[in-house]
């Protein structure tokens, strides 16, 4: 897909009155309308959009845009907005957060007017971090007496939920410390996310700090992330890691999800996609491809609801993914799953095998989503293929 996308929506656009306008009457105001999304800079390649690209969006009555919405694959969870200034009532410029993924976008006013979401659009993520596993100097301000920083971050890819979490290490020479705080800030819009203080830090020990994803019992939104101290010297004198502005530093990319074959796959024909036909009922899932025996992880971790063998589904499992709302259904497993009902498992974690138990002429991974309050407990089945492409990307 292409980097510039039509958007259009048929016939014209709404109005809505707004009251209080001069003279005492109403005022109709045209609600945004998005015609076309285009990369125009840091693209990837064939002017593909990608996390950090600045896209040029053109359409109607966007003068009093103000808001930009890139709503994901499913749900709000992953949904990120930013802030933009309308160039003008036909077309302004915006930048792609870091942690957005292939979806729809829309734009919205301050008076709540929104455009209809366009089409979705593929969205690559951004270049990785550059890796910084072992301590080295920082390049951040420092006061001549405050104390010298290495930092280190184990990791520039890492998954929520899962048991191999990102660690950040700091190292102080020449002076103590009265006092290191560490801060974890989102790239996406610069909150500090979580921080860390540590007090009376003396020079020469390595200092860490363990993240796995989270913020209290809540999964941090996907995206980008940075590391970074200050060190407060016994005088007061600050030495810090960082610029505020470097989303380079001591930085690592965080995924919600991870795509379930650890192999070599591919998605098949429109026989195995979400809705096609089957003997009295449609199908609820996606099929992916792979040799039998290949590895299969969990996409998301969490509490196994379902783990057992059905004459359709051959081996099977579903999992209840932790502070998603979603269940992850994963069929024709080659072998039992070694999990049961209730156990927990991780992001990436191994559940079991590509296969071709059941009701299947191949060895595949029949793999479903189901919204809460989950899979035939209440919920409905949704399209995976745009969630499995988007994970696919970066796994």
């Amino acid at each position: 897909m292409g980097a510039a996308l039509c958007a259009c929506a048929a016939g014209a656009a709404p109005t809505t009155a707004a009251e209080g306008s001069p003279g005492g009457g109403s005022t109709y105001l045209a609600k945004p309308r998005i015609a076309k999304v285009k990369c125009i800079r840091r693209c990837a390649s064939h002017r593909r959009v990608r996390g950090g690209s600045t896209v040029g969006v053109t359409g109607t009555d966007l003068g009093a845009v103000r808001f930009m919405t890139f709503h994901g694959t499913y749900g709000r969870g992953d949904d990120i907005t930013v802030p933009v200034r309308s160039g003008s009532a036909s077309r302004f410029n915006a930048r792609v957060p870091l942690g957005a993924i292939t979806g729809p976008v829309s734009v919205k006013t301050p008076d709540a007017l929104s455009s209809r979401r366009t089409r979705a659009i593929r969205i690559l993520p951004a270049p990785p971090p550059s890796p910084n596993p072992t301590l080295t100097p920082v390049p951040g301000l420092r006061d001549a007496s405050a104390p010298r920083l290495e930092t280190g971050t184990s990791r520039t890819k890492v998954f929520v939920d899962a048991r191999r979490a990102v660690v950040f290490s700091y190292r102080l020479s020449g002076h103590s410390a009265r006092t290191v705080q560490v801060d974890l800030v989102s790239a996406t819009d610069n909150p500090i996310v979580k921080s860390w203080t540590h007090p009376s830090v003396a020079p020469g020990a390595v200092q860490t700090i363990v993240w796995t994803g989270k913020v209290g019992r809540l999964a941090a939104r996907p995206g980008r992330y940075s590391f970074r101290v200050t060190a407060q010297g016994t005088d007061g004198a600050i030495a810090r890691s960082t610029r505020a502005s470097d989303a380079s530093r001591d930085s690592f990319d965080l995924f919600s999800n991870r795509f379930p074959i650890a192999a070599r796959h591919y998605y098949g024909g429109a026989g195995g996609r979400f809705g096609a036909g089957r003997a009295g009922h449609s199908h609820q899932g996606q099929d992916v491809m792979a040799r039998c025996g290949r590895k299969l992880v969990a996409a998301r971790g969490g509490r196994v609801q379902y783990s057992g063998y059905h004459g359709a589904a051959g081996n099977y499992i579903v999992v209840d993914g932790a502070a998603t709302g979603t269940d992850y259904a994963y069929m024709h497993l080659a072998e039992p799953s070694p999990f049961r009902k209730g156990d927990r498992v991780y992001t990436g974690q191994r559940i079991g095998s590509v296969g071709g138990t059941g009701d299947a002429t191949a060895c595949h991974l029949h793999f479903e989503l189901w919204t809460s309050p989950g899979w035939y407990d209440g919920g409905h089945p949704f399209d995976p293929l745009p969630s499995l492409k988007a994970w696919d990307s970066y796994s």
